[in-house]
């Protein structure tokens, strides 16, 4: 038994509330309907890989959790309340992006934004809020550059700091909105991997956007597949399989496996990429 499905049987003995609950939920655009009656329960400590070409709804499953776009119909809530804007509860990942060379932010100074930037008034960073800040960033391997500004580092060592700030606050979950674009394999790994070490060190459910999923295979417990206006929710071996994508393209695909990756061949060039109804994540407001 992998380690995967080893913690799938222990959770699932365990009498626990959903960190994320969505009952019947729907979301559509004008006449076009993203996704419709999603049950899903999200528990705490589940790595849940959200996939799907572009224009089905990942990112805007995400507003909708941050509190940004409200529902067509159904309900979400978040540890057992309806979701609102602006949780400090909810951790956010955006995708990598460097910051503008001459940004005078240091990777200190970034963290501890998640650990006090929602107190009103000028910052003020207390000998306990520094010691905080220093653990941090040593928990996600980033002390050697913690007074270093953000926009000099690399793009793996600004999300190694972005992930630092994400569970600074210590969030019950972890919203990851394609956090690998632009990494090379290596970061890619080391990212996932850091990411994975901070669900389980704080028992942080995480639900993990992103095109491809083998850098994140490993970590997988559920998929939630959206394309073409349907979805599927399962675990890898049971979503990502030739037939279940065939009816939810509705054209042949073909699954291959190889080597501990998954390869999916047939599924329509470009498909959604044409919608414009989809955008970035806004980060989550303190």
């Amino acid at each position: 038994m992998d380690d995967r499905h080893s913690r799938l049987d222990h959770r699932s003995t365990e009498v626990t509330d959903p960190v994320l609950s969505l009952r019947g939920a729907t979301l559509s655009f004008g006449d076009r309907r993203l996704w419709q009656n999603l049950n899903l329960d999200v528990q705490p400590g589940e790595f849940l890989a959200v996939l799907g070409p572009n224009g089905t709804g990942k990112t805007s499953l995400l507003k909708t959790i941050l509190g940004q776009q409200k529902l067509s119909s159904g309900t979400i809530k978040f540890l057992g309340e309806p979701v609102t804007h602006g949780s400090r509860r909810i951790g956010y990942i955006p995708q990598q992006k460097l910051l503008e060379q001459g940004t005078p932010l240091r990777a200190r100074d970034l963290v501890a934004f998640g650990v006090n930037g929602h107190r009103w008034g000028l910052p003020f960073n207390s000998r306990a809020v520094r010691r905080q800040v220093d653990g941090i960033l040593e928990s996600v391997g980033a002390s050697e550059y913690a007074n270093v500004p953000v926009a000099t580092l690399s793009g793996g060592e600004q999300q190694r700091v972005r992930v630092g700030q994400a569970i600074a606050g210590t969030p019950s979950l972890l919203l990851c909105d394609e956090p690998l674009i632009s990494l090379d394999l290596h970061h890619q790994r080391q990212v996932s991997e850091l990411i994975d070490e901070q669900r389980r060190a704080i028992n942080t459910a995480v639900i993990f956007v992103t095109h491809d999923v083998n850098p994140i295979l490993p970590m997988v417990d559920r998929v939630l597949y959206l394309a073409g206006g349907r979805f599927r929710v399962g675990t890898p071996d049971e979503v990502l399989r030739s037939e279940v994508l065939s009816y939810m393209y509705d054209t042949p695909v073909e699954v291959i496996r190889s080597r501990g990756r998954i390869v999916v061949l047939g599924a329509p060039e470009g498909y959604g990429v044409h919608d414009h109804l989809e955008h970035h994540v806004e980060a989550p407001t303190p």
